[in-house]
């Protein structure tokens, strides 16, 4: 199952208000159910990470890490990742250990 990203400002603040979180040293994750059909995703970086390419980076460490779990996700939920400063300085496998626990914590994955 493919996941869709989310764009619009209003979806991110639904999330940010009404959504469970977890936070960690690399990553941030916020989850509610969806209402709509699959899992959507939605990815933010601010200024404070650095450059473009560093912000870039960590943008694809949260992408990889979370289509490695994609598929163990049971149900329908929208997922924002904020990432943090160290999260374009770590491998992909870190982001995916603490992304693995945020999803057992919020009860998205088994």
């Amino acid at each position: 199952m493919k996941s869709k990203t989310l764009k619009e400002n209003k979806d991110f603040r639904r999330l940010y208000y009404q959504g469970k979180s977890q936070a960690s040293s690399c990553v941030v994750t916020y989850v509610a159910k969806s209402r709509r059909n699959g899992v959507r995703i939605g990815i933010t970086t601010s200024k404070k990470i650095g450059c473009a390419v560093e912000r870039n980076r960590a943008k694809r460490v949260i992408r990889a890490a979370f289509s490695q779990l994609e598929g163990r996700i049971n149900g329908n939920y929208d997922f924002v990742f904020v990432a943090r400063t160290k999260t374009s300085k770590v491998k992909m496998q870190q982001v995916l250990e603490q992304m693995e626990q945020h999803f057992k914590a919020l009860g998205v994955i088994d």
